[in-house]
């Protein structure tokens, strides 16, 4: 018994088509409960033969597809011309009505059938999308893996080689072991998400805690937003190589604020290196400007004289 509820939970749901057992047995009994309907009905309408029969015929297409609607809607019109429940026979007129009520069932088993077809093709494109989010989380772990391989290998390479000079492997060794706590928070928000301000340190540290400061409430970042840790960690990597972290005397300073479900975060950079000419836009620069287009969002880039300013608006998503 359980094993055909699950049979008719998953053909109703569309999940699994039902056995042809199964699909009869539901169209036999639609008309069963269309013929007491029209039993009933007959006390008040005698005249009504057909028009019990359009709800069996709509949940038998529904239920086992075109061959049982068809199948259905034929043995309705049957039963409304050769089952009377008054003194009335067959006639013209019900003959008529006969006609209309198949080109009716024609309609809506049509319309049954397109929308079961919908709903397949929609439940196909679901399942492709799963499982293509599945072998995209399963390549960004393979690929964190092999980064944090790689980070720590040169870390060992690099302690080996400068294994004579422990003043300079003091300035190596915290920024590598800072960007390898990066890329472990970076792999934690994609999964369940992570505090702003962690993220920023985490970002910002190997350039020096002296170099930046952070001004903002304490803040989750959930999942959905990791992009953020992408654009934080290209601006800090353009900070380093053209910007603020260039210079000696470069700060940083980085506000956000919220407001109902909007957030505002401020990127500032100051006494860096001035900028004389903008080059074309690269990967970085279309990152900062498209990111945030999925949550509402937008990024606005200033090269000013004291330093790059760039802010940064969008949507906290409410449901992770």
């Amino acid at each position: 018994m359980e094993k055909l509820i699950d049979e008719f939970r998953k053909g109703w749901q569309g999940v699994a088509a039902p056995s042809l057992a199964l699909s009869l047995g539901f169209a036999v009994a639609c008309l069963l409960v269309a013929t007491v309907a029209r039993w009933g009905l007959a006390h008040v309408r005698p005249d009504v033969y057909f028009t019990p029969y359009f709800p069996a015929v709509f949940f038998a297409a529904a239920f086992g597809g075109l061959r049982i609607g068809i199948i259905t809607a034929l043995v309705g019109g049957v039963l409304g011309v050769v089952v009377n429940f008054s003194d009335a026979l067959a006639d013209r007129s019900r003959f008529t009505l006969l006609t209309l009520y198949w080109g009716v069932s024609a309609l809506t088993i049509w319309g049954v059938e397109h929308y079961r077809g919908m709903l397949a093709e929609q439940r196909r494109i679901s399942k492709r999308l799963i499982e293509e989010e599945e072998y995209r989380k399963l390549l960004v772990d393979e690929l964190q893996h092999r980064l944090k391989n790689k980070l720590s290998t040169a870390h060992a390479v690099l302690h080996q080689v400068l294994h004579d000079q422990p003043q300079v492997w003091a300035r190596i060794d915290p920024r590598l072991r800072s960007l390898a706590a990066t890329d472990d928070l970076i792999s934690r928000i994609d999964k369940g998400g992570c505090d702003i301000r962690d993220l920023l340190i985490a970002e910002l540290g190997p350039y020096g805690h002296v170099r930046f400061t952070l001004n903002g409430d304490r803040l989750f970042l959930p999942p959905k937003l990791a992009v953020t840790s992408l654009m934080f960690h290209e601006l800090a990597t353009n900070a380093g190589k053209y910007g603020a972290f260039s210079a000696p005397r470069g700060l940083l300073q980085v506000s956000w604020t919220v407001s109902g479900d909007r957030l505002t975060v401020t990127w500032d950079e100051t006494e860096g290196p001035s900028i004389d000419k903008v080059s074309e836009p690269g990967f970085g620069t279309k990152l900062l400007k498209s990111a945030l287009s999925a949550f509402d969002g937008k990024s606005e880039v200033s090269y000013l004289k004291t330093g790059l300013h760039c802010i940064m608006q969008c949507r906290i998503p409410q449901n992770g």
